[in-house]
């Protein structure tokens, strides 16, 4: 299912600003012309809250679309689009050209730096599973999902957390590519998985929704890496992606960065401590 919405935003870059603080000198600006003159920016998302959301009306809300929706507006784009997509389509989606940039949480990785050209950190986060209440397996890892022979996790196709539990040992069937968090909340209630993994801020939002007792968060997963996502951008997209990362620096030290993902949980404080050469290199 993809689900395509709008949400207007108003115009304000002046782009001879632009052209004399990008990194490198002036760049090749054909890209941002071109999103200015079509009037928005395709984004991806994963409809995954509190990263991305949309909304009964089809507003498309988030931690990751709300700092994009901001930057191409001071870019001078007036509006965002925002397609549902599963992780793993996603950055085959932008190298294919049917999205702009990917704002979903997409954890940086060396093999995805090799893919895309990501922006700044942005959001972070470390990983969590959803259990049913007391833990009744003891999982505090993924490793120990994969000691039990009798195990199943779900985590999104494509997603961090169905490669952490590869890596770790579990083996293939065992673990179930879950479509959205609905999905892998039924299904653990139904026994049908025996743990569900996602990161911290998007299990928490699942169980205030979920408002069951038997379940329980198992936070942070042991031995699992703190991630953080940057905006993605095709590789041959770089002068856009560097001038989405000028404006994403003066919000970072203007404090207006901080004010629009702390009220989703997210810390400014942990995207500042951190850099997209230090996480693109991380083994």
């Amino acid at each position: 299912m993809r689900t395509f919405a709008t949400t207007a935003a108003v115009a304000g870059f002046a782009l001879g600003i632009l052209a004399a603080t990008t990194v490198g000198g002036r760049a090749d600006d054909s890209k941002l012309e071109q999103l200015k003159s079509q009037g928005f920016a395709r984004l991806a998302i994963a409809n995954e809250p509190p990263y991305t959301a949309v909304a009964a009306d089809g507003k498309v809300s988030g931690a990751a679309p709300d700092v994009a929706r901001e930057i191409f507006k001071r870019l001078g784009v007036a509006d965002v689009a925002a397609s549902i997509s599963e992780y793993g389509a996603m950055i085959p989606g932008l190298q294919a050209g049917r999205f702009d940039v990917v704002t979903a949480g997409l954890f940086m990785k060396p093999e995805r730096c090799a893919a895309v050209a990501y922006s700044e950190p942005v959001l972070c986060d470390a990983e969590a599973m959803l259990v049913k209440k007391g833990n009744p397996k003891g999982f505090k890892s993924y490793e120990d999902v994969a000691k039990d022979t009798a195990a199943t996790i779900g985590a999104p196709g494509g997603g961090t957390e169905e490669k952490l539990a590869l890596n770790a040992g579990v083996p293939r069937d065992r673990v179930i590519v879950v479509p959205d968090g609905q999905s892998g909340i039924k299904m653990l209630q139904d026994g049908r998985i025996d743990a569900y993994s996602l990161p911290v801020l998007s299990i928490n939002d699942l169980m205030k929704k979920a408002n069951d007792p038997n379940l329980e968060v198992i936070a942070p997963v042991q031995g699992a890496p703190v991630y953080c996502d940057g905006a993605a951008f095709n590789k041959k997209d770089t002068a856009l992606r560097d001038a989405f990362d000028v404006e994403l620096a003066k919000m970072k030290e203007s404090g207006e960065f901080a004010k629009i993902i702390e009220p989703y949980g997210f810390s400014a404080k942990a995207a500042l401590s951190t850099t997209r050469d230090k996480l693109c290199a991380a083994k």
